[in-house]
């Protein structure tokens, strides 16, 4: 389970008085003995990563403990390519990408507006570039597919406590064993964390209850799993800071458009049983089922704009409430509107695998068959109230200011609520898709080719209160995977792919048409490296995303009004390099660079590809750069590391400039068996930047100022 730990137990001696005394013993050449992954099942083939196609980053349960990473937004400066968008979304290879897979099965517990915790997730592997083939409808970029902690037979315990800045505090406990003597394998995970953060008024409060139980029948291995996940974010959901022209934050980064009394409230459960064995020699197979059950509810204030404030007279007021003749001279603020979100879905995802090994005209084959449904309903109900610049508008949000925010200035008894859609708007979703793969050896080449088809129906239902408004899309697409590797050596190998994916279209032409679904097509190639037993691991790539049909409006004058056409072209370009390497055995070093270049390639001049900035992209940085270090000194049980992470320019939705960021964290580790302690500062020069930018009226998303954490840890 807990396999993170850097120090094991070696045998007891004796000390001059006779007791027995417990060494420690320090893992040595961590790239090469823990961060290492032997296989990835991300591409449904097992495989080791030099004898693969594709292109996927693992980050080990290993290193996401030794990094004191919390949340996957701790993780991305790991992952060449990947940048932070907004939530739980990112960009990733220039594209916004929210795909996010458990255990190789869809059924995100989070809801897009919270990101995902990491207290129950075993390894993090990102599948880049398109993924159509193997997972269907999806962005070009990339998908994530955490992998979760399961059961055990091997009794493991590890209490945890911390302390931090933020009036930060919090406890885990996590368990594995048989439950019985010779019966099934279990784990029990019970997660707790309380904190203030960093904008004015915000809290979060996190609870996560995960038990699992594993059960071998000899034919047939079950593990069956239930996840809880309880999140309560006070004056929430947050968006940006104002910023000016050139992306300064013309306020305060702590400032926050919330109310005291404004949330976020989440909670999600998981069921899961997955299922896998081996029919025949040579034959394997493997299915999941994976149910989600989530409510979420948002009570907050939305920015709309900046303003001079007024009274109902029409005067302009300074910050003391004193007319004033110059617009100019009066108090800036932010008008807002009341939003009372419910969100009410569940999500049922299904999915089978078998993999026949086999030689075939002299030549090794690995073939492998799947199919997978997944079907989302998902309701909302929304009611808001829309402020305006005068000070205490009738039925409506206070504009808040700038300087001096006056929080609790709002009666949100008061406001009178307009719901948006009549009653509710449901959106429903239904994936089914069957593929085939084949995997040929001929001695040092791997060829693989495979074929995919998807059926999809997708839904939106407005229930005005009078009636119902339906939309519905129905369709299908078959997409492909071709990928070679030639392994130069045991330590080298290169590789190639080409890979399309789609997501279903969104709208008609002028004959009342669906359009044809968005595709995604790329090339890549690269180099693969395991050097040094493994004490060199690097990945080098360069790659092409086209991604074509993109709707665009009707450029012909006598198309009727709401006409698309399928037209526009976007194509990224970029080369990426990954490495983890021991630089001795007590020094070790991970990196992540990415070099992107999007642009809209084909145009018909009428605009409305989503988040185009110009011919560029919202929040796709040119450079990414990230790294991580760590060095220890066994004879002292301790251990120092450094992380670092550089994101180059980007633009928001509407181009104003979000400005390049340096930040760096550090932490000291300390291991006297069976005690961990771990000190971690993040942010440590405490620099002020924009994480990613949105809108102008929401403003930028700022990074967290510095902050500090204590863990303390004890192996039972």
């Amino acid at each position: 389970m807990l396999s993170g730990a850097a120090a094991q137990e070696a045998p007891s001696e004796e000390n001059e008085d006779g007791e027995a005394r417990q060494e420690t013993i320090i893992v040595t050449g961590r790239a090469a003995e823990l961060y290492r992954v032997n296989e990835t099942s991300t591409g449904k083939l097992p495989a080791e990563p030099l004898s693969s196609s594709l292109n996927i980053a693992v980050i080990t349960d290993e290193l996401i403990e030794d990094q004191g990473a919390r949340t996957s937004q701790d993780l991305y400066r790991n992952l060449s390519g990947v940048t932070v968008f907004s939530y739980a979304g990112v960009t990733a290879r220039g594209f916004r990408q929210e795909e996010i897979f458990f255990d190789g099965l869809r059924g995100d517990p989070y809801a897009g507006f919270s990101v995902p915790q990491l207290f129950n997730v075993e390894r993090l592997e990102f599948l880049k570039g398109p993924a159509g083939m193997l997972y269907g409808p999806g962005a070009p970029g990339g998908l994530f597919n955490y992998i979760t902690k399961k059961p055990s037979e091997e009794f493991d315990a590890l209490g945890s406590v911390m302390i931090g800045s933020e009036a930060r505090y919090g406890a885990s406990l996590e368990m594995t064993g048989a439950v019985t003597e010779g019966g099934p394998a279990g784990r029990l995970g019970l997660f707790y964390e309380d904190q203030n953060t960093p904008r004015r008024n915000a809290g979060s409060e996190i609870f996560i209850g995960d038990a699992g139980l594993g059960f071998d029948f000899g034919f047939a291995d079950l593990t069956l799993q239930v996840s809880h996940y309880d999140q309560d974010l006070a004056a929430n959901r947050l968006r940006g800071v104002p910023v000016d022209e050139l992306g300064n934050f013309i306020t305060d980064r702590r400032w926050n458009h919330n109310e005291p009394d404004d949330f976020l409230r989440l909670s999600s459960t998981v069921y899961q049983a997955q299922l896998d064995g081996e029919l025949l020699d040579g034959l394997t197979w493997d299915a999941g089922i994976r149910f989600n059950d989530r409510e979420e509810t948002q009570q907050y204030h939305e920015p709309r704009g900046l303003f001079p404030r007024q009274d109902a007279s029409g005067n302009f007021l300074d910050p003391d409430r004193n007319i004033v003749a110059n617009p100019a001279d009066a108090e800036t603020v932010m008008v807002r509107e009341y939003r009372d979100q419910l969100r009410d879905g569940e999500s049922l995802s299904v999915g089978a695998n078998a993999v026949w090994s086999a030689e075939i005209g002299g030549f090794a084959n690995r073939i492998l068959f799947g199919t997978d449904y997944y079907t989302d309903e998902d309701t909302l109900f929304y009611d808001r109230a829309r402020g305006d610049n005068v000070s205490r508008p009738a039925g409506a949000p206070n504009p808040l200011g700038l300087a001096e925010p006056a929080y609790g200035n709002s009666d949100r008894s008061t406001y009178v609520l307009t719901n948006v859609f009549g009653n509710s708007r449901t959106t429903e979703q239904t994936r089914f898709g069957a593929y085939l793969l084949d995997e040929i050896t001929f001695g040092r080449l791997i060829l693989t080719g495979g074929l995919r088809f998807d059926q999809f129906e997708d839904s939106q239902i407005i229930d005005t209160g009078a009636g119902l408004l339906v939309e519905e899309v129905d369709d299908e697409a078959v997409t492909y995977r071709l990928g070679a590797v030639y392994r130069v050596s045991d330590e080298i190998s290169l590789y190639g792919q080409a890979a399309d994916s789609f997501v279903p279209p969104a709208g008609t032409d002028r004959d009342g048409n669906l359009l044809d679904p968005v595709r995604g097509d790329i090339l890549e190639g690269g180099v693969k490296l395991g050097l040094m037993d493994g004490r060199v691991q690097a990945t080098g790539a360069i790659y092409q995303i086209k991604r074509t049909n993109l709707a665009q409006t009707d450029p012909d004058p006598d198309a009727p009004p709401g006409a698309l056409v399928a037209f526009g072209e976007v194509t990224s370009e970029g080369f990426e390099a990954d490495l983890a390497a021991d630089i001795t055995e007590d020094w070790v070093v991970t990196a992540a660079y990415a070099y992107n270049d999007t642009r809209i390639t084909a145009d018909n001049g009428t605009g409305g590809i989503r988040n185009a900035v110009g011919d560029r992209f919202a929040n796709a940085p040119e450079h990414q750069f990230g790294f991580w270090t760590r060095y220890q000194i066994p004879r002292y049980q301790l251990a120092f590391a450094l992380g670092g992470d550089y994101v180059d320019v980007r633009r928001n939705f509407e181009g104003t400039k979000v400005r390049p960021y340096t930040v760096f964290d550090a932490s000291i580790i300390w291991e006297p068996e069976p005690y961990r302690f771990l000190l971690r500062v993040d942010n440590v020069l405490d620099e002020e930047y924009a994480a990613s930018g949105f809108l102008d009226r929401t403003g930028h998303f700022p990074g967290e100022p510095v902050s500090v954490f204590l863990e303390a840890s004890r192996r039972f």
